[in-house]
Formats: structure tokens, C-alpha cells, sequence
């Protein structure tokens, strides 16, 4: 079980943080460097510049297990799914993969999920502090007529990415060759004598892929990963990986305050699909080009205080979000005023010094 997994990694040198916030998956807490519950993952494998080094060069293992995965099964799956987030699902045939944002009536961001269709079901892989709400929200849009089903998987189930260029060559190693180039897709493939389902993608704009498996297989699997060469890498660089590279989280980047344009989803939301939660707002805002704010990274001479404005030339063009050490510096996520952002501007964040650079998760343009 996730239990055993955990109990290896802690063998291997995984400190574990408090369990996450709000991810309501039941668990009984975790000591620094004790055994953890379902609610976190591994802080740190002592070995962030190893990790890193095998994100650039080679392949590192991500345990994602502690993310939500949340079955959506019944007749109507697709067309409930396509009323209730932003991208198009009703035409998605069995294997395709796509990321789509659940948002507000108002287009005010919930979560980035991405969402494997099968032949029965489509599972969605949602941040680990919006698992609960997201099971919570589709319910309450479940009527008696309507043929969908809502499962949670979590506990039942693991995740693990493996990031870096060298990827492909770890699969085919290990038996599952036949998971390479199946750009924006998925199959259920044997690894290593394991069966797990295998996506395309690492959930940042690094290659990699997500491999989903059964807890009672999770800890066979990470074995045979990291045996086949794959460098354990802990959540502290997957944070500031996911900083870095611009993938919005909630309670940061993600939240009320915003909305999928300014955040620079675009890649998840349909311009000609009919109506969805949130879908005349977000019209409106395409159609008069009318997105006020724009997600950007920040080069920064220092550390940062989350929320604090950032200026350029005495005027206050956003807000910071998100900051992190790295090892040139320090980088942050912002959100700026439309009309002020362009890669290069000289901005200030509190009394540090910072220049906007474009990020590769997200896009700016209109399409």
C-alpha cells in the first residue's frame, strides 16, 4: 500500500512536511523523518542539485501520490465534464489526454486539472488542496436525471512523473517503450512487470510522463524506477521547478481574484464549444481583448514577500504570488497589468530589484 511506498522512501532519505492543507485524504499525521500518510509527499530527498541536474540531463521521479484523482464514470461523463470546466470533452475519444480549468460563474479560477479519458470513465488529476472541493463542487451540479458517477481514487491509487530528456529511454529500458510519442495521450502499459497507466506529460513544461498505478503496486514500481536510474526528487524542487517554469497554483496563482486568461491557460480553454460554467465572461474577455492583468516570472535580486506590489518607475503595475530561491537567485510569479508587461521591464518588489521574463508553461497571446 501507499504505506509501504512511503516506508521506502524514508529508507532512501525522503523527509516529509506536515500533510497538506485541505487535501482531505484521511491520514494519521507525519513526524520530520517518519513514516507519512496519504496527504504528503516527500519534502526532499536530500539531493535537490542531483535532482535537478537529472531534470536537465537525465530523468527524475516526481511522487505525485498525493495529489487528488477523482473518476468521473456514467453515460453523460462527457457531456458533464464539458459543461463544467473550460475545455472541450464531448468529441474526446478513449486515451486522449487534456488539461482543462474548473471555474466560478464568474470565470474565477478553481483548479488546473488534467483529465485522462478512458473507455468507461475520464480521471482527473486535480491539485492536492482542491481534491475535496472539486468532489464537493461537481456533485452539486449532478441532477436526478443525469447519468454521472463521481469516484475517488486516491487512496486507492498513486502518482508518479518522471522528468527529463532521458525519459524515453528509462521506459523503453523498462518494457514500456510503446508509451513514447503518444504526444497528448495515455495507454495502460506493463513497466518493469507492472501495469500502470502512462501519460504523456510531467505536469510542468518539462518532458517527461505521469504513470498512474494501483497503491498496492506503488512501491514495487518506485523501485524499479529508480533501479532503472530515475533520481528521487522531492516536492521543495518540484515547488520551485513549478515557480521557474509558471504552472499557476491554487491559493496563489489560482484563486477568485483570477481568472484562466490572465493566468495564460489558454492551451485549456475552447473558444467554440457552447455553454459552460464561467463561459460568458470568459467570451466577453477574449472577444473585446479584455484581459486587464497577465501571470509573469521575476527575475529578483532577493527574497520577496508574497503579495506585495510590484512597481516600475513609482507606479504599482501587480502583485507577487509566488517566490522562491534558485541558483541564480531568487525567482517570483506576478501578476501585471497588461498594458505595462513586456519581457525585460525593470520592476521593484518591496526594496529588491527584479526584471520580467516570459514563462514557459503559460502564453500571453490571444489565439
Amino acid at each position: 500500500m501507499i504505506q509501504q511506498l512511503r516506508d521506502l522512501q524514508v529508507e532512501t532519505g525522503a523527509t516529509f512536511a506536515p500533510d497538506v492543507e485541505g487535501s482531505g485524504v484521511e491520514g494519521s499525521g507525519v513526524a520530520a523523518n517518519g513514516p507519512a500518510s496519504f496527504g504528503n509527499g516527500p519534502a526532499s530527498f536530500g539531493n535537490d542539485a542531483i535532482a535537478l541536474q537529472a531534470v536537465n540531463h537525465g530523468v527524475a521521479l516526481c511522487d505525485r501520490s498525493h495529489w487528488g484523482r477523482i473518476e468521473v464514470s456514467g453515460g453523460d461523463r462527457l457531456r458533464f465534464l464539458h459543461n463544467q470546466s473550460t475545455n472541450r470533452f464531448e468529441q474526446r475519444q478513449p486515451g486522449e489526454t487534456c488539461e482543462t480549468v474548473f471555474v466560478t460563474s464568474t470565470a474565477r479560477t478553481i483548479d488546473l486539472v488534467t483529465a485522462y479519458i478512458t473507455e468507461n470513465a475520464v480521471i482527473l488529476l486535480t491539485h492536492p488542496s482542491c481534491r475535496q472541493r472539486l468532489m464537493e463542487w461537481m456533485d452539486r451540479f449532478i441532477f436526478f436525471a443525469d447519468k454521472v458517477d463521481l469516484k475517488d481514487l486516491t487512496p486507492t491509487t498513486a502518482t508518479f512523473s518522471l522528468l527529463g530528456p532521458q525519459s524515453d529511454a528509462l521506459l523503453e529500458k523498462l518494457g514500456a517503450g510503446a508509451a513514447i510519442g503518444q504526444e497528448g495521450g495515455h495507454q495502460v502499459l506493463t513497466v518493469a512487470g507492472i501495469e500502470a497507466r502512462i501519460a504523456a506529460g510531467s505536469g510542468l513544461a518539462t518532458a517527461g510522463y505521469t504513470l498512474i498505478v494501483e497503491a498496492e503496486q506503488a512501491a514495487d514500481l518506485w523501485k524499479a524506477l529508480t533501479a532503472a536510474g530515475a533520481v528521487p526528487l522531492g516536492e521543495q524542487l518540484w515547488e520551485r521547478l513549478r515557480i521557474e517554469q509558471g504552472r499557476p497554483a491554487p491559493g496563489q496563482e489560482l484563486t477568485e481574484d483570477f481568472n484562466p486568461l490572465e493566468a495564460g491557460l489558454w492551451q485549456t480553454i475552447s473558444l467554440s464549444k457552447g455553454c459552460y460554467i464561467g463561459q460568458e465572461t470568459i467570451a466577453r474577455l477574449h472577444t473585446y481583448k479584455g484581459v486587464k492583468q497577465q501571470l509573469w516570472g521575476i527575475q529578483l535580486d532577493g527574497p520577496a514577500e508574497l503579495d506585495m506590489g510590484v512597481t516600475t518607475a513609482d507606479e504599482k503595475v501587480g502583485k507577487l504570488t509566488s517566490c522562491t530561491p534558485t541558483s541564480e537567485g531568487f525567482f517570483g510569479l506576478a501578476y501585471i497589468r497588461t498594458k505595462a508587461a513586456a519581457a525585460g521591464l525593470k520592476v521593484q518588489v518591496g526594496d529588491r530589484q527584479g526584471e520580467l521574463v516570459p514563462l514557459p508553461f503559460l502564453s500571453h497571446e490571444y489565439p
